[in-house]
């Protein structure tokens, strides 16, 4: 072997970086194990949601944070530096986020009348499908308008607006706006970089999404408030101080508009001032007390234009940024109890009267901080510039004795009253305030204001109870396949082949993690499925080296000889089958979206490692054992294996027709079946919310789904809600899939959500003991019981995925057809070979529509199932080729024998390989499904039927349609030069 001292070098290297990164994931586990020794000793319990022992196992972390521990990296180094869990194994948010394009377009506006006219051109656009974050959305907006016109349409200010000229053409402005709107995005990028720093959360994924105009995606490990992290990402951190009307001073206007619309409102009656809940106190702002129920009545009262006509004009109306909690009352006047005798409370959002527009901005704050007074309680401490400094005295100057509303993103947080001018700069913020909120309102003005409204377009929360779960099914999936892979190697090779193979496979593992680890990737349960299928196809590799080697021992060559041959003959096409399936996953990388990019990412290292392991050191290997003459009688074959399709003459080419009528059979049936039942659609695609609720006891399904559903109709009054219920791992632990109301914007809906699934699961909840579970405990994602998991994607991410899909299934297909092309230098392998992708692939789709509702797990069309798609056409083409690759090398080794004879037997002599590579890799697949969990079970299935039906395809599809295109252009080749064709025998032998 040449340059095996330089592959040597490369190897010993490997050894070593991927040992010092791999090792910083060691260290961490130490000090990781030593802060919870502490915190259990110090806190005399080892209950990880215990308050003392969070706050002992932080204050330990914080102790050694910049201390040096390991080869003068500091304990903070060392953290970020560890093989990081994912969501999935350790918990925590993914979330993507979305600045409204729309929204930084109309802030451009040079007018009202333009504005008027730029929402309508939006309007327009939306109309035509296209979303403000399709990177087409600007020109789409300006091909609507007319030549010449968008200069007039938007301000000449900011960094790339400034720069337009006045006689600027649409194409000059629509670059320049684009600019704005990316200079938008990276500074909303920063802004939430700095706000996840501020929260500590350890090693978080932030990227831009590039194929998007102004998509964001946040992946936070180790979140247990994700609830409190999306409010203080979407906070556009928009602060304003107004003037007010007291009460007194809007009372009477509010009197004559109460009047008015209660003659107007000839069906309802509508009492508005009963409804803010009766006159308030005298020289307050608050105009009303109002239930949550009838907020949104009131919104709407107050926005109607009679409201416009009869209050003031520069009257407007801002709720509270938290309701103020009432206790409930009895007929006797006594406070009503809840079962665990707490006082029943009835939540009240107060209303504030604000006069004019914004008195000061809150661009002025330099610097804020959260800190505790014994009267006030948690507050917000802000300084302001020179230029605030004066406003803010000039403001609080003009307002002694009255109060001044402190607004931030249209929700008021305190309204104090002024006892005296302010000065210098420095004011506080009250509004009873936990620590927690006073902490984040402080993070947020210090990490800026954002210049655009954000939405989450999806969202998905996984508990630490599951990421546990799923660490542990996915390590015994993992083990278990490995050993396996062992065994098999051995009884089908021999001892030292392979313990030689073994070795392989260990090392390809180790550099794996290495290489992860150097990346400072985050491991998830779709990248452990990622790294063991690697495993399973890298076992492909040994098997083509191992199976060459034997043909040229049989025909009496020396072991060193075969052994070096066996490796030249078989490494195009474990090069050709290792490129295909790269190239898959790199297609998966591009279109894929967070578990996909984790499987694919491992996948792509996986089979990189393998092939260098498995082709040059293995070989060196070999070398090494058999030099100066040792073990010469190894045959690389065993008892079982040595005569397993030796000398097999099937005559799969005559097999052509039965197998056309069975694959058009299939093919009617999986039509049929797609147009009558359909596919069954996961949220990815149709968009919805899914929660993972786990329960104390067995809980029926159907019942759930019953109750759900009519409750769900109810409230929305839509009977096109949709509710699906499915039990997962096991029958006291649920998913409950819900399109309820995934198209409001009501920050509210998933607490509203939250609330009816704790109403509606209340007999499920109930113990033996007769007690319910706390609805608080119920509705966080970090408990051993009640909602463990929380996955939200709205319409629009799940329309962008349904896209996504179609495209990478196609440019996946034509790089297949494209590669075989070149490679082989003759169309009718690409043929063949896509046909049999193609087939494998609608057989897939249509064996889940048919089968969806009757296995006991789910079927669902997401991304997951996408990623097995495409990973079985990486490894159809990867089985197809190997049998190309020796039809091409019999050819040249016999031009003139009939091709027929010759398809047939490179089938038959890729026989054994295309056997045992399928069951290595079905072996390790059904590792995986039954082993590793519910998160990945549909994933693995589609992968053993695709496996299965592949391996036939490859032998009863994509060959045959090789050899009859081939045959059709010799007789066209024939026909042409006047001479008959050769036929050959049919009758194989």
């Amino acid at each position: 072997m040449q340059n095996k001292g330089f592959i040597s070098t490369i190897a010993v290297l490997l050894v070593l970086i991927c040992g010092f990164y791999i090792s910083f994931s060691f260290v961490t586990s130490h000090y990781e194990k030593k802060a919870e020794e502490y915190a259990a000793m110090m806190s005399k319990t080892s209950d990880v949601t215990n308050d003392a022992y969070k706050q002992n196992l932080k204050q330990f972390n914080d102790s050694i944070d910049k201390e040096k521990v390991y080869l003068g990296y500091t304990y903070n180094q060392v953290r970020k530096l560890e093989i990081g869990l994912g969501l999935d194994l350790k918990g925590g948010m993914n979330v993507v986020l979305e600045i409204s394009v729309p929204d930084i377009l109309r802030q451009y506006a040079s007018g009202e009348q333009q504005l008027r006219q730029i929402n309508s051109t939006i309007a327009k656009v939306q109309s035509d499908g296209v979303k403000g974050s399709d990177k087409n959305f600007i020109s789409k907006f300006t091909s609507y308008i007319q030549p010449g016109a968008m200069v007039g349409l938007f301000t000449r200010e900011g960094e790339y607006m400034g720069k337009v000229k006045s006689n600027a053409s649409n194409e000059e402005v629509a670059d320049a706006l684009q600019k704005q709107i990316d200079s938008q995005v990276d500074a909303a990028f920063n802004i939430f970089r700095t706000r996840i720093d501020q929260f500590g959360v350890v090693a978080p994924n932030i990227q831009k999404l590039q194929d998007k105009n102004g998509q964001i995606l946040l992946e936070l490990p180790g979140v247990k408030e994700p609830e409190r992290v999306t409010e203080l990402l979407k906070s556009s951190a928009n602060l304003e101080f107004f003037e007010v009307y007291n009460y007194n001073e809007i009372a009477n206007d509010l009197s004559a508009f109460a009047q008015a619309w209660a003659q107007q409102d000839t069906i309802n009656h509508t009492n508005i001032i009963e409804l803010l809940g009766g006159p308030q106190r005298a020289g307050s702002p608050v105009i009303g007390m109002v239930t949550p129920r009838n907020k949104a009545v009131v919104d709407s009262i107050l926005s109607s234009p009679l409201a416009k006509q009869k209050l003031p004009s520069d009257f407007s109306a801002v709720w509270s940024v938290k309701p103020v909690d009432f206790p409930v009352y009895d007929a006797q006047g006594n406070v009503v109890k809840k079962a665990n005798g707490e006082d029943r409370t009835t939540p009240y959002w107060e209303l504030v009267a604000l006069k004019g527009e914004a008195a000061l901005q809150g661009d002025v704050v330099t610097s804020a901080s959260s800190e505790y007074d014994n009267m006030r309680g948690n507050t917000v401490n802000m300084r302001m510039n020179d230029a605030g400094a004066q406003a803010w005295a000039t403001l609080t100057r003009n307002n002694i004795g009255r109060p001044i509303a402190i607004v931030l993103d249209n929700n008021v947080y305190s309204f104090p009253n002024v006892n005296n001018e302010i000065t210098g700069g420095s004011s506080e913020i009250t509004g009873n305030f936990t620590p927690e909120e006073a902490n984040d309102l402080a993070n947020v003005l210090k990490s800026g204001k954002m210049s655009a409204k954000v939405d989450v377009v999806s969202n998905n929360v996984i508990g630490p109870s599951l990421g546990a779960e799923a660490v542990q099914q996915g390590f015994l999936s993992f083990v278990v396949a490995i050993i396996l892979l062992m065994i098999f190697m051995i009884l089908i090779y021999g001892v030292i082949p392979g313990l030689v193979a073994n070795v392989g496979l260990i090392l390809n593992l180790y550099f794996t993690l290495g290489i992860l680890a150097s990346f400072q990737a985050v491991l998830t349960l779709s990248g452990i499925a990622g790294i063991v299928l690697s495993l399973g196809m890298a076992v492909d590799a040994n098997v083509l080296i191992f199976e060459r080697t034997k043909e040229e021992l049989r025909l009496g060559k020396k072991l060193r000889q075969a052994i070096s041959e066996g490796y030249s003959n078989a490494f195009s096409a474990i090069f050709d089958s290792n490129l295909t399936s790269v190239i898959t996953g790199v297609i998966l990388l591009i279109f894929g979206s967070g578990p996909i990019k984790g499987f694919a990412t491992t996948l792509i290292i996986g089979l990189v490692c393998s092939f260098f392991t498995a082709v040059f050191l293995t070989r060196i290997a070999f070398e090494l054992i058999t030099k100066n003459g040792r073990c010469e009688n190894m045959t690389f074959d065993t008892g079982i294996s040595r005569n397993l399709f030796s000398g097999t003459k099937f005559n799969f080419l005559g097999q052509w027709k039965t197998a056309s009528i069975v694959w058009l059979a299939l093919i009617v049936i999986s039509v049929a079946s797609l147009i009558f039942r359909g596919m069954n659609q996961g949220i990815d695609f149709s968009g919805g919310r899914n929660y993972v609720v786990q329960f104390d006891k067995s809980v029926n399904p159907a019942d759930i789904q019953a109750r759900l559903l009519s409750e769900l109709q109810k409230e929305a009054d839509d009977k096109t809600v949709s509710v699906g219920v499915i039990t997962i791992d096991n029958d006291t632990k649920v998913r409950i899939s819900t399109n309820y109301k995934i198209d409001a914007e009501d920050a509210n809906i998933d607490n509203e959500i939250s609330a009816l699934l704790y109403k509606n699961l209340k007999p499920e909840l109930t113990g033996a003991d007769g007690k319910v579970m706390d609805e608080n405990a119920f509705a966080v994602a970090d408990e051993n019981r009640g909602i463990i998991s929380i996955q939200k994607v709205g319409p629009s991410v799940a329309d962008d995925m349904k896209r996504d899909a179609v495209w990478a299934v196609g440019i996946a297909v034509v790089c297949m057809f494209l590669y075989i092309l070149v490679r082989f230098h003759n169309i009718a392998f690409s043929v063949g070979a896509v046909c049999a992708v193609a087939l494998t692939a609608f057989l897939i789709i249509g064996f889940y529509s048919i089968c969806w509702g009757f296995l006991p797990f789910s079927m669902e069309i997401d991304q997951s199932f996408i990623a097995a798609v495409l990973t079985i056409i990486g490894y159809q083409i990867n089985d197809t080729v190997v049998v190309f690759d020796r039809v091409r090398e019999m050819m040249k080794l016999y031009p003139k024998e009939d091709r027929y004879e010759t398809f047939n037997k490179s089938l038959n002599t890729t026989l054994t390989r295309t056997v045992m590579t399928s069951f290595s890799t079905l072996l390790v697949l059904c590792c995986i499904f039954f082993l590793g969990g519910d998160t990945i079970r549909s994933f693995t299935f589609a992968m053993i039927f695709g496996v299965i039906v592949g391996t036939f395809c490859s032998l009863y599809c994509a060959a045959p349609i090789a050899y009859n295109i081939i045959k059709r252009n010799t007789k066209k080749v024939a026909a042409d030069n006047g001479k008959p064709a050769l036929e050959g025998n049919r009758r194989f032998k």
